[in-house]
């Protein structure tokens, strides 16, 4: 799939200077915790505004190793999982784009590109696996299958707290995989959150929308208050390149966080590839393109077979009567670049190679998107404050890698400034 006319990133990479950003593996610490007494008198600097560097910089590796392995951040640590990631990161700008670039090792010997998959079991199709958090795959009686994913947040000092406790904004008690994490029955009557958004569990959120000073789930603001929030871009940028559910198509996928974690208005490069009601895949792979209509979970991580179906390119429609067979693998999802559209669709240039254990991606983002409502416009000279995170091994929700926040410059200066190419 060649790359959009308007990319034109540095033609050596060697000649921009490589940052490497130390991730760790945070468990349960949340906006709450260190809020708290638990963190050690530290809640009360942390309650005053203070950087969460101005404690721990350079205790990255620290941090990281004492919390996966078990304790009171994190009351299901995941066998062998490491402590922390170095992430490599280049950036570089021009008069239109920002150009990244990003290394980093993964646990598993395979790429994450599997996600949402579903298994043929002679008689109906259901999903198959999952991250290793869940049950069924900590025991063994389900493969770990999860797609591996980069994030990046970007904020434009529209958040003031954000320069100095990054992410920590946004993760907060009653979340998925989080202390006191709020039912689907709770969320669903949540005139908000269930109602007005459709939604059945708690993902990241500002305390910004909130009226309590704890920013408890459902102390939501109304409606028109976040509306006016949105409308003076006071919510932090979050795209994410996806493994399974975007990279195929190169492409990232386009959101914001405020009242809740949200995609950009429009449409990006995945959807359901089933479904949900009846568990009957929408499409299946052309046979006459890729030489198969469905893979195995013997094909799963090999080279040679598919693991994507993507709309444009190597998809037909399903046919209940092509002769499935029990053990028969279809994705979940359904990529196209072709019909992404508006600000949902503004990363369209992130390509992800893995090779001999390692992820390299290159993203290229268009300094001014055109969409100010949805996303932060960046300008030459000016400075922002980011945040990184990695999901790798197959994981999802809070058991990722993650930085304590940076600066990134467009040609200024910060933790990582982004070079001047012609």
């Amino acid at each position: 799939m060649p790359m959009p006319a308007w990319s034109a990133p540095p033609a050596d990479w060697a000649k921009v200077p490589v940052h490497t950003v130390k991730l760790f593996y945070p468990g349960q610490a949340s906006y709450d915790w260190v809020r708290s007494p638990a963190h050690r008198r530290a809640d009360k600097r942390v309650k005053a505004g203070e950087p969460c560097m101005s404690c721990h910089e350079g205790e990255e590796d620290e941090l990281g190793k004492t919390i996966v392995k078990g304790g009171r951040l994190e009351p299901t640590p995941i066998a062998g999982k490491v402590g922390s990631i170095d992430l490599k990161v280049q950036a570089a700008h021009d008069a239109k784009n920002l150009y990244l670039r990003f290394e980093w090792k993964t646990q598993m010997d395979r790429a994450g590109q599997m996600h949402d998959y579903m298994l043929y079991d002679g008689e109906k199709w259901a999903f198959v696996g999952g991250p290793r958090s869940k049950d069924k795959v900590r025991t063994g009686a389900e493969p770990p299958l999860y797609e591996d994913r980069l994030a990046i947040m970007i904020d434009d000092g529209k958040i003031p707290l954000f320069k100095h406790q990054g992410c920590w904004l946004s993760c907060h008690n009653g979340m998925r995989d989080m202390p006191d994490e709020a039912t689907k029955a709770q969320v669903q009557a949540h005139a908000l959150l269930g109602g007005a958004l459709k939604q059945t569990d708690v993902r990241k959120y500002l305390p910004n929308t909130r009226t309590a000073e704890m920013a408890g789930w459902d102390k939501t603001k109304p409606a028109e208050e976040i509306a006016k929030l949105k409308a003076a871009g006071e919510f932090v940028d979050l795209m994410q390149w996806r493994g399974a559910r975007s990279n195929p198509v190169g492409m990232a996928d386009d959101g914001y966080v405020l009242e809740y974690r949200l995609f950009d208005a429009g449409k990006g490069p995945f959807s359901w590839n089933v479904d949900r009601k009846t568990m009957t895949p929408k499409f299946m792979f052309d046979a006459s393109k890729v030489g198969l209509k469905a893979i195995t979970m013997d094909d799963i991580g090999s080279a040679a077979k598919p693991h994507a179906i993507i709309r444009e390119e190597n998809a037909v429609a399903y046919d209940p009567k092509a002769g499935w067979k029990k053990g028969d693998v279809l994705p979940g999802r359904i990529l196209s670049r072709a019909d992404a559209s508006g600000s949902a669709a503004d990363n369209a240039d992130a390509w992800g190679t893995w090779k001999d254990g390692t992820w390299t991606l290159l993203w290229t983002r268009k300094l001014d998107t055109g969409h100010p409502e949805d996303d932060k416009i960046l300008k030459a000279g000016g400075v922002y404050t980011v945040g990184f995170a990695v999901h790798d091994d197959n994981v999802t929700t809070r058991f990722h890698h993650v930085s304590f926040p940076l600066t990134l410059s467009v040609g200024a200066g910060g933790t990582i400034p982004a070079v001047t190419v012609p």
